[in-house]
């Protein structure tokens, strides 16, 4: 869900994976493959590079087709983003107590 809320971001702008990885905090061989599953489902499509930068391989790119951008929409209504679970310790989760031993 978070790939695709954040290519529904700007929905009509191509996007990279590393770029992705970064903006998500997600690992290239965990991206990827969510990348490639989601176009295969027709959720995306895809092209590559057409500015060349010396000393780099052209990238591919990614966006949202409008079928993927219905189907973002829809989970992201059915899907919010969930609330972060607060710290270890935190008032919310209740006092720690420190066992001593035997009483």
């Amino acid at each position: 869900m978070a790939v695709l809320r954040a290519l529904a971001e700007n929905h009509d702008r191509w996007r990279y994976g590393y770029e992705l990885c970064s903006q998500l905090g997600v690992h290239a061989g965990s991206m990827y493959p969510i990348l490639i599953r989601l176009t295969d489902r027709g959720l995306l499509e895809t092209s590559w590079e057409t500015e060349r930068v010396s000393g780099r391989p052209a990238r591919h790119l990614y966006r949202l087709t409008e079928t993927g951008l219905a189907f973002a929409t829809t989970q992201s209504a059915l899907h919010p983003v969930p609330a972060t679970a607060p710290p270890p310790g935190n008032v919310a989760s209740g006092p720690r107590r420190t066992q001593l031993g035997p009483a």
